[in-house]
């Protein structure tokens, strides 16, 4: 049966996925910032052809005239405009040519035919692919609900190739497809991360707290490359918050204002869902007031009172009618994404498994950390507030377990110490193996609903 399912076709995970926005490699950064906010999309895809020129004679001349060469995302667009130059004047640097942004390897993009194996789907992955694009089965619906969109952003297109639709899978997609799976690579699941040479310990990007957060970004771009974050850590060099591409992709440009002016620290209080404290609003002018970045402090300004630079771009439609606004995206990013910046961590001995539902729960990575908390008293009667939770989680879940008091045991107490540096351990284990902490209880907790397989795997 495994080996069904990696012989099984890419087009298999396809279903249900949208039809790809686009822009070409002609447009400017203006445009894909328009395209971005107005469609709600986390990324869009550049094609190296112009998008109307999707007929039999384009096709004709050649495929590869027309392929998909990158991606652009809100991170891209603010990083650009951190630079100096064009933090003195954003709005010519909106007008910069996209292809500024897309890098020159196209390893990040790959096509694949919708017949292809999954395994080969994961052998481009594991060569560095972060999207595959995939051409889709066209229908009648799917094209009129594009002729809908192209007619209100006439430069979006979702068409190629003889009025092609493609879409693109990822990484995440792959991984939960397996996770429906995952009984079929058992032991392996289960083993703890530390067991599996899967932990990087090669890019780790790490800045100070009070460090000024420009310092951080060329750890920006880097984590978009490598589907990463950057840690932020206090004076004892211990993991308190991150800066992650997923958290700054629902941020507006302005944000480029507060990374240029702030402190790393400063800069997480600003991104947080809800929108910036008007106290930050008001440093990042006066700091770019004493730079005389005049058209930058307007940026914020505009932003501030709810404008838009990129009005000057836009087409007549309202930003109402998309529902993208300033404030539209900020309650977006509050209802979706549903958490600061604080950072999800996990252990080296974390089931494989556990930590994979923790990264695809929050969509984003887990920071490795060695020390654990105190589970005090007993399961009947916790004095802590994340031992209560566990328990609680599993009770709920209606999975049985034990429990052993260590206070009393010297020996056992000692031993636990060296593996975590600490204590005592909340966790539960399954086969001499823990598991994970709160967090991937509560997590593990939401997936046994819809995958009861889970419960006599993981707990």
């Amino acid at each position: 049966m495994a080996v069904s399912l990696l012989t099984g076709q890419v087009s298999d995970l396809c279903l249900g996925k949208p039809a790809l926005k686009s822009l070409s490699i002609s447009s400017t950064i203006g445009d894909a910032l328009l395209a971005l906010k107005r469609l709600g999309e986390n990324f869009i895809s550049i094609w190296s052809c112009d998008q109307h020129h999707h007929n039999l004679s384009a096709v004709d001349r050649g495929f590869k005239e027309c392929q998909c060469v990158g991606k652009v995302c809100m991170v891209n667009i603010i990083c650009f405009l951190c630079k100096e130059e064009n933090l003195s004047n954003p709005a010519t640097a909106l007008q910069t040519p996209l292809s500024v942004l897309i890098p020159t390897s196209p390893c990040l993009v790959r096509h694949l035919e919708p017949k292809a194996s999954l395994l080969d789907a994961i052998d481009l992955i594991q060569e560095g692919a972060q999207n595959l694009v995939i051409p889709l089965e066209s229908s009648s619906k799917t094209l009129s609900r594009k002729k809908i969109v192209q007619g209100t952003l006439s430069n979006i297109s979702t068409l190629h190739n003889n009025n092609r639709q493609y879409c693109w899978l990822t990484q995440e997609d792959i991984i939960r497809y397996l996770l429906n799976s995952i009984g079929l690579f058992c032991p392996t699941a289960a083993n703890p991360i530390n067991s599996l040479d899967i932990i990087d310990t090669r890019n780790k990007m790490a800045l100070h707290y009070d460090n000024p957060a420009s310092s951080a970004l060329p750890f920006i771009s880097r984590s978009l490359e490598f589907q990463a974050s950057v840690a932020i850590v206090d004076s004892d060099g211990k993991l308190v918050r991150e800066i992650s591409p997923f958290t700054l992709n629902y941020c507006d440009e302005d944000v480029a204002a507060a990374i240029a002016t702030l402190s790393a620290g400063d800069l997480l209080a600003y991104v947080d869902c809800g929108g910036p404290p008007e106290d930050l609003v008001q440093l990042v002018k006066k700091r770019l007031q004493e730079r005389n970045l005049e058209q930058a402090l307007e940026l914020v300004e505009e932003y501030s009172s709810g404008a838009s630079i990129s009005t000057s771009h836009s087409s007549s439609s309202s930003d109402d009618e998309f529902g993208m606004g300033r404030s539209a995206r900020w309650m977006g990013y509050s209802a979706r994404a549903v958490r600061r910046s604080e950072a999800i961590v996990c252990y080296p001995w974390s089931s494989l498994v556990a930590v994979m539902i923790q990264a695809l729960t929050r969509r984003t990575l887990s920071w490795r950390c060695r020390k654990v908390g105190n589970l005090r008293v007993n399961p009947d009667a916790p004095r802590c507030g994340f031992s209560s939770k566990v328990v609680n989680g599993l009770r709920e879940a209606g999975v049985s377990f034990g429990w052993l008091d260590i206070l009393t045991d010297d020996e056992v107490r000692q031993g636990l110490e060296v593996i975590s540096n600490w204590l005592t351990i909340p966790q539960p284990y399954y086969k001499g193996k823990l598991v994970g902490g709160c967090d991937i209880i509560l997590e593990l907790k939401t997936m046994m609903s819809r995958m009861p397989e889970l419960k006599t795997m993981c707990v």
